[in-house]
Parts: C-alpha cells; structure tokens; sequence
C-alpha cells in the first residue's frame, strides 16, 4: 500500500506578526501538521521559539504541533511545550545519551516521541532507539537557519531507515527537514520519507501561502504516482 505523504509547514519562516492567520491558511491549504522549531542558541547557533508560541499555536488551529526541540539538555523542556498543547516532541540524538529514557518521558505525557538525526549522524546511532519512536526525523541541512540549501548526501541514510522500518525494526514515520521544496521533496520521498517539513518553500512562495502548499503537494503526488 502506498504510504501517505504528509506536508509540516515550518513556522520558522512565517510571518510572526501574522502568525495566527498565516496559520489558519496553512490549514485551510491543506498541510498535515504544522512544525515548530526551538533553538536554544547552544546547540543550535540560533534562537528561535519557547513554549508560549506553541500555546499561541494551539490556540488557532487542531492540525497536530510537531515540535522539534534543537536543544542542550532536552529532558528540562518536555513538560512545558507538553503543557503548551505539542502533539509531538522530537530531539536530537546528539545532544543527550539518555535518549531511550527521553523519549520514555515524552511517552509518559501522552505525546508521541520523535528522534532526530543531524547531517552528520549516521543511522546507526538511532539502531537501538527506533523501536520506541513515533518519528525519525532526518536532517538535510545543519540546525540553526532557514533557507540552507537540501543535503542529497542524506538520501542513503533516508533509505537505510526505511529498510529497517519495512524489515519491521520499528513503526515510525521519517520526516526530513531542511532544504525541502518541490524540487527536494520528491528526492526524499524516493528514498523513503513521508513528512516533509518545508519553511520558505510554504510561507515564502512567491504566489503565497496556498500556492506554496499545492506546489509540494502536486510534486510528491507525482514522484509518488
């Protein structure tokens, strides 16, 4: 059965004084979920949103809140953006070896669990963990800034994942990030992903909101035909 192609709008690239609106036209566009990225300044070089954005979130829409938490010490966090209403918690490999214990945590609170992944982390760190996770998520570019050019260097790594979750080592769903447009998406989705968090591809597309959702949209339709 093919699988379902999912579109994550990154609400790094919107426009903060038009958040709740801009939000609304994601949703009413069609996109699946909607992704918020939070930077610490530490272990990704920028800083970016807390857990009262993702209340403000919640509060104008009911599409799943996808948080991807690129921070030092991620276990101080999962109870506030759980509080705030994210639907999903992801974090890094990288930045806490305790990460089987985090994502039991993230559980505990009722969310499902994510994993990420940087450019430079090969799949094999997550081999022990992808039996406990709801997402793996792959960087295609290095954290911190929208905008950064898509890795193809990660496609091996987008496919060696989707043989273990076929061979049944896990269930989880691969969502990429970074670089992800109508040209990139489909790149992807051949090697196996199925969430595609796209940021200036949606919220920065020259004909607007809609458009930049219908463009992915009719891309992965036809890499997936």
């Amino acid at each position: 059965m093919p699988r379902r192609l999912l579109i994550a709008p990154s609400i790094l690239s919107a426009d903060f004084a038009q958040l709740g609106t801009q939000i609304h036209e994601v949703e009413a566009a069609g996109a699946d979920w909607i992704h918020v990225d939070v930077m610490d300044g530490h272990f990704a070089p920028n800083l970016s949103m807390g857990p009262v954005v993702v209340e403000a979130c919640r509060r104008v829409t009911r599409l799943p809140l996808d948080v991807h938490l690129m921070v030092e010490q991620p276990a101080r966090f999962l109870e506030p953006f759980a509080r705030a209403g994210a639907d999903h918690l992801t974090v890094h490999i990288e930045a806490d070896p305790r990460v089987d214990q985090i994502v039991r945590s993230i559980r505990e609170l009722g969310l499902r669990a994510g994993v990420s992944l940087n450019p430079s982390t090969p799949p094999e760190a997550l081999a022990e963990v992808l039996p406990l996770v709801d997402v793996v998520l792959v960087m295609s570019v290095n954290p911190g800034y929208s905008g950064q050019q898509f890795m193809e260097a990660v496609l091996p790594k987008i496919r060696t994942l989707r043989k273990w979750i076929d061979e049944g080592k896990g269930t989880a769903v691969i969502e990429v990030d970074g670089g992800i447009d109508s040209t990139t998406a489909p790149l992807a989705a051949g090697a196996g992903a199925e969430v595609f968090v796209a940021a200036k591809a949606v919220f920065g597309h020259p004909q607007g909101i809609r458009a930049g959702v219908h463009a992915l949209r009719e891309a992965l339709a036809l890499a997936h035909a």
